[in-house]
């Protein structure tokens, strides 16, 4: 009876009305929003969005290469997700000769379409609830084991939702066969770069075009010339009649990850200390990247996706630390566990034991934090790891290859010589080992360079597995080990996971959750499938500056400098603006004649939803979400609906590149447009 009870205090709790557009609603319970979504212009019922008893748009969308969303656009499995999120595949498929990075890519037929290896795409099959079944004894991995042999390329997880108060099954169809159709030059994908980035008004085309391949009987299957594309049992249809100010807006992906209920220690250690250390550090490494990029056409290219990669939290992080200490997050978080104290005093060592358990474990995690960022951004000690894999001879060669394609010697010694050198002023954690091989040289800096100068396992051409059995290289790697170890526990995303800290959330959000009934309740996410919806809005940036909702290929032609590279458009992006032959994608707007770039809205997103389908009230697509704005970033933490506005590409405008930039007009009409 206690755990019914406490099942229909969750569900019911969602009930609720948001504040604003705040929320990321698992859509297997959307029904319960459905109310509030009409009221906002959703059309559609809730067994549209999702459905395991007939096709839904679920079926539409995908998890893209286990960290962004996509969706499918054809009854062809024709594949959109963000130019960002399709960056590693496209740069792994490029070289000097055909840099398809600098110069996009675009199929003329389903025979041209490239392969992609290793990259995967999975299809939610059904999400179901499974509190009981774990607490009637059956594990985790009997519950995965069952679901997966329910039928070809099926994997499955379970996942906890309110800190473990509720447990979700999911399961997916893995489709391992993809193929890259179609990219814009980065100078459209990536437009603006680093520069750009979290920032609005925006002008990136940042879209990517991929197809799922399946066999023979539509089901996943590794790739095979004998593949066909796949046939999904539903496709987003897409709609070109554009948005305004205040349309309904819907996300459907798999937003990765936020923190809406961790108290005033964790806000203050994120603010604080993580934030702005991790800042600092990727300060440090992007400058030593951008500085060899600018040397040489192949190094830029060999550290693309690197810089874009370190880049992204590295703004992402300026941002939140801003909207933080903005919104005096710490101060409200405050606020609301001292009158959580007052009117629940019999409950009050929930708060207690979460301040204890967060400084006990402090040192910790920082120092967990405080390795990723420095010893892991040192590239050449996987090229160890690969020498003593369980992998074959062969196996082992290829992945050296493939390693040494996108490494640099002297970048790579650069790195390691900064964060080893940070490593040792900031860590508390260094093993006794690494500190006698730091103290034979001189210091953490004197060792790097070091060794650097006496590795034989610099290139591809030095590298043996017997070469690595007595190079200096491996003798770092093992004097990591026992920090590894040592860090191991504190080895989670989140300084709130960490299980001392975790077991006390449990009862804290469900206590919060009994008490605080006029508050709506959404389980944090954690990249499993969810809905969020709001309007297309505009908001006052500063005192009397309004920023507009909608950008336009003005704005891009005004950015145009043909002697920046993330600014030089493609000669062909100028020549289509010289003559306005915009054909039927130009509009009319602010009594100008052009075509819509990227527009904004109140939808509750973080990483994961890059990529994710924007639908309006008919359940059509409208764009593809790719990013925050800069004063957005801390909605992870806290939403601010007054500020906090993803940045969508309009579909218009990927239309219009596909069709005027690339000629792949094939594509279009197979959308049916």
């Amino acid at each position: 009876m206690k755990r019914l009870l406490l099942i229909v205090l969750l569900l019911s709790a969602t009930t609720f009305s948001a504040v604003a557009d705040k929320g990321m609603w698992l859509p297997s319970l959307i029904s319960s929003r459905i109310k509030d979504m009409k009221s906002k212009g959703f059309k559609l019922s809730a067994e549209d969005i999702y459905s395991i008893n007939k096709a839904s748009l679920k079926d539409a969308v995908v998890l893209f290469d286990g960290g962004c969303t996509g969706e499918i656009v054809s009854e062809k499995g024709l594949l959109l997700t963000n130019h960002h999120c399709g960056y590693d595949a496209i740069q792994a498929l490029s070289t000097v000769e055909h840099d398809y990075l600098t110069y996009g890519f675009w199929a003329k037929s389903h025979a041209e379409e490239l392969p992609c290896p290793g990259l995967k795409v999975h299809i939610l099959v059904r999400m179901e609830e499974v509190t009981e079944r774990l607490a009637a004894g059956e594990s985790k991995e009997q519950i995965i084991a069952k679901a997966e042999a329910e039928g070809v390329g099926f994997r499955a997880s379970v996942e906890s939702m309110y800190y473990g108060n509720i447990a979700y099954l999911f399961i997916y169809r893995e489709f391992s066969d993809v193929r890259l159709v179609g990219t814009p030059p980065s100078a459209i994908g990536k437009f603006g770069a680093d520069n750009d980035n979290w920032i609005w008004p925006r002008h990136t085309g940042d879209f990517s075009v991929f197809r799922i391949y399946a066999n023979e009987q539509n089901e996943p299957a590794e790739y095979s010339a004998s593949n066909k594309p796949y046939k999904p049992a539903r496709h987003f249809k897409v709609s070109t009649k554009g948005v305004k100010e205040g349309d309904f807006t819907m996300i459907y992906g798999f937003p990765g990850n936020t923190q809406e209920y961790i108290t005033s220690d964790a806000v203050r250690y994120i603010s604080e200390l993580s934030d702005p250390t991790k800042i600092a550090l990727r300060t440090e490494r992007l400058d030593i990247i951008g500085r060899a990029q600018a040397t040489s056409a192949k190094i830029r290219l060999q550290y693309a996706a690197k810089h874009a990669n370190i880049a992204n939290a590295w703004k992402k992080w300026q941002g939140e630390v801003k909207g933080i200490n903005r919104l005096g997050t710490v101060a409200k978080k405050l606020a609301y566990e001292e009158r959580f104290r007052r009117e629940n005093p019999d409950k009050a060592y929930l708060l207690d034991s979460l301040a204890a358990a967060y400084e006990r474990n402090a040192e910790g995690y920082f120092n967990y934090e405080l390795y990723s960022e420095t010893i892991r951004g040192i590239e050449l000690q996987r090229v160890v790891n690969i020498a003593f894999s369980s992998a074959s001879e062969e196996a082992k060669m290829a992945a050296a290859e493939l390693f040494y394609k996108d490494f640099v010697l002297e970048v790579d010694r650069q790195l390691a010589v900064a964060m080893l050198t940070q490593y040792e002023a900031k860590g508390t954690f260094i093993s006794e080992e690494l500190k006698a091989l730091f103290a034979a040289h001189g210091g953490a800096k004197g060792y790097a360079e070091w060794l650097y100068d006496n590795t034989k396992l610099g290139s591809m051409e030095g590298f043996t597995v017997e070469a690595a059995k007595c190079d200096p290289m491996t003798e770092f790697v093992m004097a990591l080990q026992p920090i590894m170890q040592r860090i191991k526990p504190y080895t989670y995303r989140n300084f709130s996971n960490i299980p001392d800290i975790e077991r006390w959330f449990r009862p804290y959000v469900k206590a919060l959750m009994e008490w605080d009934k006029s508050r709506a309740f959404f389980p944090d996410a954690n990249l499993t499938l969810r809905v969020a919806y709001g309007k297309v809005a505009g908001y006052e940036y500063a005192d009397g500056e309004y920023h507009l909702p909608q950008t336009t290929l003005e704005g891009i032609m005004e950015k145009d400098n043909p002697e920046i590279y993330d600014y030089n458009i493609p000669q062909s992006l100028r020549d289509v603006y010289a003559t306005k032959d915009y054909g039927r994608w130009g509009v009319t707007m602010n009594g100008k004649y052009t075509v819509p770039v990227c527009f904004i809205a109140t939808n509750h997103t973080t990483g994961g939803n890059s990529g994710s389908p924007v639908i309006n009230g008919n359940g059509e697509l409208i764009g593809i979400n790719f990013d925050r704005t800069w004063l957005s970033t801390m909605s992870d933490i806290e939403f601010d609906e007054t500020l906090c506005r993803n940045i969508i590409c309009d579909i218009r405008y990927v239309l219009f590149v596909m069709d005027k930039v690339g000629g792949a007009g094939w594509l279009i009409d197979e959308m049916g447009i």
